[in-house]
């Protein structure tokens, strides 16, 4: 599997280091190489750039809101960042835009491809992941996802989630097997569309449950172990409507 990237600094030492350092690597494809934003922004519109390796600091328009921009148009998954900076106080930041990886400058060959390698890794088991839902439409019942953990993607049985709960720009995954919940950067949204409908209802704003893992029902209230999840209103007719089945 070959990356497609792009290489994105003002400075031209630094841009042809990061060229260089491409070339070299097996699994990266070098398709552009760009001294500004605002010219890499175009190029990632028109054509299929899975990664980009970008600096923070440039003028018009800088590597941070070049990252927001592509978050707001929803190519945070297809498309990944991997910062090359000589300021570390931006590492938080970055983090905050879901960048893969942090490269502080002056970085060496063997950081580099430590951080390429991490990026390979994300981009197998994103496509692990594609292949694992085409057959599941197509012929055995999804048993897996794949949730954006920190800085990887990390299997999750479906069997084993009991509830998702929703927590700021995250949610909490709840798994039986498990004291804490996984922490992972999603919506409520994206979570109800990767969970089968036929295992898991969303019986509120804030959380879905495991069909599977209900223990009982009082009320409005649904018990879960120790955990107690409120229907929301505007979920109570499918739940009831479920309840029913689940009686007769």
């Amino acid at each position: 599997m070959k990356i497609k990237c792009i290489a994105v600094d003002d400075e031209p030492l630094a841009l042809e280091l990061l060229s260089k350092f491409i070339g070299q690597t097996s699994f990266l494809e070098l398709i552009g190489k760009f001294s500004n934003a605002i010219e890499a922004l175009g190029f990632i519109n028109q054509n299929e750039v899975q990664l980009i390796f970008m600096d923070i600091q440039m003028p018009d328009l800088s590597g941070m809101e070049l990252a927001r921009i592509l978050d707001g148009k929803k190519k945070s998954d297809q498309t990944r960042i991997i910062f090359c900076t000589a300021y570390h106080q931006f590492a938080i930041e970055g983090y905050k835009v879901d960048a893969l990886d942090y490269l502080l400058k002056p970085y060496s060959y063997e950081d580099f491809l430590a951080a390429a390698t991490k990026a390979y890794q994300y981009f197998e088991k994103l496509k692990e992941n594609s292949s694992a839902t085409v057959a599941k439409e197509s012929s055995s019942p999804q048993e897996y996802i794949f949730l954006k953990v920190e800085y990887q993607l990390v299997k999750v049985m479906l069997k084993d989630i009991t509830h998702v709960e929703a927590y700021k720009d995250y949610v909490k995954v709840h798994l039986k097997s498990k004291p804490n919940p996984l922490l992972s950067l999603t919506s409520m949204k994206n979570m109800e569309e990767l969970l089968p409908s036929d295992k898991f209802m969303r019986v509120h704003r804030s959380n879905i449950v495991s069909l599977d893992h209900i223990d009982s029902v009082a009320k409005n209230v649904i018990h879960i172990g120790n955990h107690q999840i409120s229907v929301g209103d505007n979920y109570k007719e499918p739940f009831l409507e479920f309840l029913s089945k689940w009686i007769n």
